[in-house]
This record gives structure tokens, C-alpha cells and sequence, in this order.
């Protein structure tokens, strides 16, 4: 079906705004801000302000732990032993060092974010690179090809009275066009000139976190842990609540009424002063009055703390972290070794982000280089997107291991740089240095200095002090 630039406008806000609260209640777990869960709403309504909740905030901490682990370092075409410096160039020149880590960010805590392509209007040179949030943008796939075929962004700003002007963003295969919100009806914004680009694909991409067959939006990672961490917010607000009125000594008055608790100024307490204070002084007494007061002992907070530890646990499990991400430590310190073991998962976790963020990535480079030059580019389809290792290894282990690999001929110079960590600059500065001290050492060999050139360089010479004046010792 056909469908109108208006109508492929208002059916895309239209699906954007049924997945809106599901989104934001995603990013609401990151935030920390979640609702409380599992408290019976009589006591909330008795507690109030009393006791606030306590988040335990493993949403966040889930998603960091495999976010800090996806780092892009380059792009290489195929065949080419070295990343390409203008890809890096346009990378840079559009800050995508930041804006990709929010771009996964947000793809872990909402399942995708986007990732849009334009022209900028000062440098024909350097396409435009922009990551958007899907609480602003809304793409739909193709069933067919499963490519995007269309997309819509929206903002808002403050107009000129102070009332709320909606903008949005249309993409289309062949064409950009933008619209605004005029008396309750869109129409296509006249302060912005359309882009009719002619092609052929819509300029955006979708950074999409564990895609299925049936879900190419992604899903998010916090499926898995929000319950647990619901139960984990409740279990330590009622620890404080408990630390509010059962961790205190709890005290039983006979004989007393309600006219024997008052303040100095015979103004009635409250039943939280009652249990809290620390003296009761009354005219009353056991023998004539048959008043009397008992203090039962103050209730433990233990098993609070083993089902927090408990839910910890799985919280580890069905993510993949070290159990020591969590907090849980033994007697008996875990080795290197058994530190780098249980982060395996973790780091295999990571790697498949890499591999499914890498394609979107080397597609969004194939449709800078199309915007560029005028054309596609035949080996843009087989880029590269190279990463920094996931790993944690210590510098010892990685270096020694990246050096027997190279002296023995399995791993070229250039590689072993890389896997060492160093930057695609740090990489050519050394190979600057090579090469400098390579033309070096032809120098000295056609000068025939070869005793030279074979000694090496020689040490620095001591200084010594000056012999004394003869005259000046006698």
C-alpha cells in the first residue's frame, strides 16, 4: 500500500506513542526512579514520608558492566593492514567517541537506539552523524527485505507565546522532509528546506540489542532483572522500616491511658514517640495503680540481608557478572586467575555486542561514504569495525602473549600493536619512529660508520671534576 508523506507521518507517531510508556519505564529502572513494588498501598499510605524507598539499583549496574567494554577504535576496509584515517576523521569530526557509548547505552536499556545520516551544510566533506534516543524516534522495518523504510523523529520547543511547538522529522527512501504542528494538524515546516536525496535508502540506522527474527527492534536488557530488582527494593525498604520500629526495643504499658502520654506541655505525643523515647515518667505505680511497663528485645535484621544476598545471586547468574560485581566475597580471595574465569561469560556477552553493534556501525559508514562521493562504495560493504578487546587481562599477560606471537611469526608488527591496545595513532607514530630510525641507521651505513652502527649508541660520558689551581692550594 501506497502511502502519502502526511500518512507515513501520523502512522509512525502513531506506533511511536503506544511503545512511549513502555520505553520510559525502562529508562526510569536505569535512572533509579522506579515505583515501589510489592508494598500494600494501606502501608504506604501509614508510612507516607516516613520512610522513603531504597533502591538498589542493579538495572544500571547490569547494563554498565557490558557498556564500559564496547569501545570502537577504527574502521578498516578489506584487505588493508591499517584503519582508514578519513573514516576516523568523519568519526571524530561528528563526536561519535561519546555519542556511540550513548547509543548503546540507551540500546541496552530500551532495546535500540538510532542512528541518523545527513549532509552538513558548512562541509560537504564531512556527512553528519547523529544518535537519537527512541523516546524521540520511531523506525519501521520492511518484512520483506527487513530494511528500514521509513522513520520519524520528534522534538519539541517553546514557541513565541510560551506554548509548545511540535516538530518531527520524516525519513523516506528518497527524500527528508520536516514538519511542525499548526492548530492541531501537521504540515510540512516552511523555516527548513526538504532534502530530496534520490537514494534510494532511508539515512538511518537502528543500533538494536539482541535482534530476533520476529523482533528486529531488540529488547532490552533489563528484562531479566527487573523483578529481581523490584524484590530487592522491597525487601530493603521494609529492612528500614523494620530498622524504624522492630530493630527498636519494643516496650508494653499496663495501666496507663491515653491522658498519661503527653509532652511537658500536655499536648498529646504521637505513638512514634511513645516507641522511641527514651523515658517515661508517670505519677502511677505498680502497687496502687497496677501500672507497669515490660521491653521485649530488638528483632534482628539478618535475614534481610540473606535475601538481598540471595536475589544478588541470581541477579549474577541470569547476567552474567562475576559474583564480586555484586558484592559477594568469600573468606578466601579468588586468584587472577579465577577472576579472569568468572568474567567469561561476561566477556563473551560483550563480544556478541560487538559483533551485532559493529554491523550497524559499518553500515552507517557505507551511507557517509555514499553521501560523500555521489556513489556507492563496493568495498563499504565488507568494512571492518575493529573494537577493543573486551577482556580484562593484566598488561603482563597481554604483552607477553602479543610478543611470542609476533617473534614467532604468526603476528605481523602492526597487529601486535593493536592487540596491545594501543590507539590507530599511537600505532602510526610508532611506525613514524621505525621508519625515522630505520633511515638512521642507512645513513651511518652509507657514511661506512659501521663500528658505529654495531656498537650502538654510545653511553653518555661522566663529567668530571676540574683539577684544583696549584696556586690557589698552597
Amino acid at each position: 500500500m501506497q502511502r502519502t508523506e502526511l500518512e507515513w507521518l501520523k502512522h509512525l507517531i502513531s506506533c511511536h506513542d503506544k511503545e512511549l510508556p513502555e520505553l520510559k519505564r525502562l529508562n526510569s529502572y536505569y535512572e533509579g526512579k522506579q515505583p515501589l513494588s510489592y508494598m500494600a498501598p494501606e502501608l504506604q499510605a501509614e508510612l507516607q514520608e516516613t520512610v522513603r524507598q531504597v533502591v538498589i539499583n542493579w538495572p544500571r549496574l547490569v547494563v554498565d558492566s557490558v557498556e564500559e567494554r564496547l569501545d570502537v577504535e577504527g574502521f578498516r576496509f578489506p584487505g588493508e593492514p591499517a584503519a582508514d584515517d578519513e573514516l576516523w576523521r568523519i568519526w571524530q569530526a561528528n563526536d561519535m567517541d561519546t555519542q556511540s557509548q550513548q547509543g548503546h547505552l540507551d540500546a541496552m536499556i530500551m532495546g535500540r537506539s538510532y542512528v541518523v545520516i545527513g549532509t552538513r551544510e558548512d562541509d560537504d566533506t564531512t556527512p553528519l552523524i547523529t544518535v537519537e534516543s527512541p523516546l524521540d524516534m520511531f523506525a519501521e522495518f520492511d518484512p520483506r527485505t527487513r530494511e528500514i523504510r521509513a522513520a520519524v523523529r520528534r522534538w519539541r520547543e517553546e514557541g513565541e507565546n510560551g506554548a509548545t511547538v511540535e516538530h518531527a522529522t520524516l525519513l523516506l527512501p528518497n527524500a527528508t522532509s520536516f514538519w511542525v504542528k499548526d492548530k492541531g494538524e501537521w504540515v510540512e515546516d516552511p523555516a527548513l528546506e526538504r532534502d530530496d536525496h534520490e537514494i534510494g535508502e532511508v539515512m538511518v540506522e537502528v543500533l538494536a540489542n539482541r535482534p530476533r527474527l520476529k523482533c528486529p527492534n531488540g529488547v532490552s536488557e533489563l528484562m531479566d532483572v527487573i523483578p529481581l530488582s523490584d524484590a530487592a527494593c522491597k525487601i530493603a525498604t521494609d529492612m528500614m522500616v523494620s530498622a524504624e520500629y522492630h530493630a527498636t526495643p519494643r516496650r508494653v504499658a499496663f495501666g496507663f491511658g491515653e491522658e498519661d502520654f503527653v509532652d511537658a506541655n500536655g499536648r498529646r505525643v504521637s505513638a512514634f514517640s511513645r516507641i522511641i523515647g527514651r523515658m517515661w515518667a508517670t505519677e502511677k505505680n505498680r502497687k496502687e495503680d497496677g501500672a507497669d511497663v515490660i521491653q521485649f528485645s530488638e528483632a534482628s535484621l539478618s535475614n534481610f540481608h540473606e535475601t538481598i544476598k540471595q536475589l544478588a545471586m541470581l541477579v549474577a547468574s541470569l547476567s552474567g557478572m562475576p559474583p564480586h560485581f555484586m558484592g559477594h566475597s568469600t573468606d578466601n580471595p579468588a586468584s587472577a586467575d579465577g577472576i579472569r574465569s568468572a568474567e567469561t561469560r561476561l566477556v563473551k556477552r560483550s563480544e556478541r555486542k560487538q559483533r551485532g553493534c559493529g554491523g550497524t556501525w559499518e553500515r552507517v559508514q557505507r551511507k557517509v561514504l555514499r553521501l560523500r562521493d555521489g556513489e556507492w562504495d563496493p568495498r563499504s560493504r565488507s568494512l571492518e569495525t575493529i573494537w577493543r578487546d573486551a577482556s580484562t587481562p593484566t598488561v603482563a599477560q597481554k604483552a607477553d602473549a602479543a610478543v611470542k606471537l609476533h617473534q614467532d611469526g604468526i603476528v605481523p608488527l602492526r597487529q601486535t600493536r593493536e592487540d596491545l591496545g594501543y590507539t590507530q595513532a599511537q600505532i602510526e607514530r610508532m611506525e613514524e619512529q621505525d621508519e625515522q630510525a630505520a633511515q638512521d641507521a642507512m645513513q651511518r651505513i652509507m657514511s661506512g660508520d659501521l663500528a658505529a652502527l654495531e656498537a650502538g649508541p654510545k653511553p653518555p660520558v661522566e663529567p668530571t671534576a676540574p683539577e684544583p689551581d696549584p696556586v690557589l692550594a698552597t
